[in-house]
């Protein structure tokens, strides 16, 4: 059995049973077995199926809300707000894989050969999914995967098992049938035996570390295999900027659902000519962002949903303080029942401190200040991740000379932490392989066919 707790109170909520590795490997058969008749079924079926799923999510998204508050502690308007978002990734896939499946004519018969695109499902993908946004990466995954063809064999992380029980019951009750959506419960141990059946495809969302076992475990299979992984976002603030404005959006993007986003600001670089008085105004937006009950709907900051992750933290700030580093808010792990950890924010921070090139996964932030554009392009670009950048300023040509230039798969002018359906959404280095989302994201489930027609 896997004990669910939550982590605002310390208090189990919950059991499920976990997987064993005959379970799994009889829930992959009867996924193979159930692939045939899934993928033949006509394209509107399945569609409907997703929509009335999306129909069911809102009836209930407030007992969905309630439960993903519970058992990763993010604050409820903010689970609320993840449940309801994730209609505009159905409405997405709804409205874009029927055009993506429709085959492609290239050369007409009259040429002498005809040719042709067509495109056919991967077949039974393993979708690993995250506990930080667990509707928003799973639904990135599972909605088209099934919707082209697919089977899925879902992998809820085993902290927001509550809500892919949720997921995998809407699905089902939106008429997906059992043996094309499957919830494997378990953990690492069981998250790899799933990735040693004879899968078409494999995605993934959560730490470098893993992601780099998944890669090994995977190598030589010659299956798609997709990582989004971690990342160590940057975000410069040139000297032209309304400073009270960007200060208050940036102080959001690092701290929203306690910095446990994969596209979360995780440094700042200042210009020198503003730096002072930004880090002032983002020291006054920081304060704001106060632990709190995450049940009530006024709180902006829960508990982390990792307690582990509060050593990380302790660490990279008395590391930047014993490198320099000063706490204009000092933050820290709240005493008490729960794994609540304050904001912190460290001023005249420098590239030598682990606050500046490791993942913090929380909400600490490091502000360093830079002469000039180019030195914060070269700080910016000093990471082995690549998932996010943004830029500040109210010249747009001048974001884009910077932007262009760094290895990250987004890059935002005036804004930050914000994934659109419609975008594709990759990294770069160690931020992962592959993408979800985008058009782009629906022919990742899709294998290409080459049709060569010639009459006789």
């Amino acid at each position: 059995m896997i004990t669910i707790i939550n982590p605002a109170t310390e208090a189990p909520i919950a059991e499920l049973p976990s997987d064993t590795f005959e379970s799994v490997a009889h829930k992959y058969e009867r996924a193979r077995q159930g692939l045939t008749s899934w993928s033949t079924t006509d394209f509107k079926d399945r569609a409907a199926c997703l929509k009335r799923f999306g129909e069911l999510l809102s009836e209930q998204a407030e007992a969905c809300a309630k439960d993903l508050t519970a058992e990763t502690g993010k604050p409820i308007a903010q689970a609320l707000g993840e449940v309801r978002a994730t209609q505009g990734r159905i409405r997405f896939f709804l409205e874009n894989t029927e055009p993506t499946l429709k085959t492609r004519p290239i050369a007409p018969m009259g040429s002498g050969t005809g040719e042709e695109i067509r495109f056919e499902p991967l077949g039974v993908v393993a979708n690993i999914s995250a506990w930080n946004y667990p509707y928003f990466v799973g639904a990135n995954v599972f909605l088209p995967a099934l919707l082209t063809g697919n089977t899925v064999l879902y992998k809820p992380s085993e902290l927001a098992l509550l809500t892919g029980a949720n997921i995998t019951r809407l699905l089902h009750e939106a008429g997906v049938p059992d043996d094309a959506f499957q919830m494997v419960t378990g953990d690492g141990i069981i998250g790899s035996h799933l990735l040693e059946q004879n899968i078409d495809g494999a995605f993934f969302t959560g730490s470098f570390e893993t992601g780099q076992k998944i890669a090994q475990q995977l190598a030589g299979r010659m299956i798609k295999v997709q990582l989004e992984l971690g990342g160590k976002d940057p975000a410069y603030v040139c000297d032209d900027v309304d400073i009270e404005k960007v200060a208050e959006g940036l102080a959001e993007g690092a701290f929203y659902n306690a910095g446990q986003s994969c596209c979360a600001v995780e440094r700042i670089y200042v210009h020198e000519a503003v730096y002072d008085d930004f880090c002032r105004a983002y020291t006054a937006a920081a304060i704001q962002w106060k632990p709190g009950d995450p049940t009530d709907k006024k709180t902006n900051l829960g508990p982390l949903t990792r307690a582990a992750q509060i050593q990380i933290l302790e660490a990279q700030l008395k590391d930047a303080t014993d490198k320099g580093g000063k706490l204009a808010v000092e933050g820290g792990k709240v005493e008490g029942k729960g794994s609540y950890f304050s904001p912190a924010v460290v001023t005249h921070a420098n590239h030598e401190m682990s606050l500046m090139r490791d993942e913090s996964f929380g909400p600490v932030i490091g502000i360093q200040k830079v002469a000039h554009d180019e030195e914060a392009l070269a700080l910016m670009q000093d990471t082995e991740y690549g998932l996010t950048a943004s830029v500040f300023t109210q010249n747009r040509a001048r974001a884009e000379q910077i932007l262009t230039r760094i290895n990250s798969g987004t890059v935002y002018w005036n804004c930050c932490d914000r994934v659109s359906p419609a975008l594709p959404w990759s990294g770069r280095g160690h931020s992962g392989v592959g993408l979800t989302c985008s058009v782009a994201g629906i022919e990742a489930f899709l294998k290409p066919k080459a049709w060569h027609f010639r009459s006789a």
